[in-house]
């Protein structure tokens, strides 16, 4: 792969920063667009083949940063994820998760950049709906890949979107549940969780990392023959949530007191994870659950 030049956004989130580490360690030239506030202490050193540049939010300077970075490829990760929204959270969902890519494929169209990879989510497929968002998170990103279908049209985009079900691996800070599993083991804890029969399906970050670079190959080679194509990036074998709870506990070698019925389910609960998606040729996850779990658990 020498040679080659990505812009990655989402650099500061986990996936982001695997993803543009594990570009660096193929021999590729990284840009990193940041917001002006993004955290960095996660990210390698600039230097000669990794650069950070900072997006003021305006059009005109991410056109001028994508010309000057000159990338053969853009891996989209950026998003704002909220499970739930409030009133004051509609203009941030907004702002992040649709004028940001349009912004974005604004400035490849600009800078005649083809080749995207976009990110969405196996939540825009409630109830295995073709389009059926569990929330307004959801329905963003539905809508962004609308957008994107404009430029796919107007500007020649070719655009691949991995929808991601659930992800996690070993340094995963964010609050999500298995963080929330393991400091209820760790610390002993009583945790309180609804009654769990909801289905969920976990791929571990390097199978995710994987899937991009996989879904970039085709659309060098011409193997996506569509424009737009879209790949639900999932195990393929989801657990009830008492069943993944079990498992924590059995990998952990740790207890886990979990009230089972302690708190309801959310609004729109996905009880059974989307089933009916596309799937990515060439790929498939290679990491174990109790594997991966493992690995989590002792990073």
């Amino acid at each position: 792969m020498s040679g080659r030049c990505a812009l990655v956004t989402g650099a500061s989130g986990f996936i982001g920063s695997r993803l543009a580490q594990r570009l660096l360690e193929q021999g590729w030239e990284v840009h990193l667009l940041l917001r002006p506030d993004s955290a960095t202490e996660a990210l390698p050193a600039q230097g000669p083949q990794l650069h950070w540049h900072r997006h003021d939010g305006s059009s005109a300077q991410l056109v001028e940063i994508m010309r000057r970075a000159a990338p053969q490829a853009v891996f989209h990760l950026a998003s704002l994820f909220l499970a739930q929204h409030q009133v004051a959270d509609v203009e941030r969902l907004i702002q992040s998760n649709l004028l940001f890519t349009t912004q974005l494929a604004e400035a490849m169209a600009q800078c005649e950049v083809r080749l995207l990879l976009n990110t969405g989510t196996a939540w825009e497929h409630y109830e295995n709906g073709a389009h059926n968002p569990v929330c307004l998170y959801a329905a963003t990103k539905s809508a962004a890949t609308a957008l994107l279908q404009y430029y796919s049209a107007c500007h020649g985009l070719r655009v691949a979107t991995l929808k991601l079900f659930d992800t996690y691996g070993p340094g995963d800070t964010r609050p999500k549940l298995l963080n929330l599993l393991k400091r209820t083991s760790l610390e002993g804890s009583r945790l309180a969780m609804s009654p769990g029969e909801q289905l969920i399906d976990l791929v571990y970050i390097d199978d995710v990392l994987d899937a991009y670079l996989c879904a970039w190959q085709q659309l060098v080679d011409g193997a996506q023959h569509a424009p737009m194509a879209e790949f639900g990036i999932a195990s393929g074998s989801p657990l009830s949530l008492r069943q993944l709870a079990g498992l924590y506990s059995q990998v952990s070698g740790l207890p886990l007191a979990i009230e089972w019925g302690g708190r309801p389910y959310r609004p729109r609960e996905v009880m059974v994870p989307w089933n009916s998606y596309p799937r990515l040729p060439g790929w498939q996850p290679r990491v174990s659950l109790a594997e991966g779990l493992a690995r989590f658990h002792h990073s």
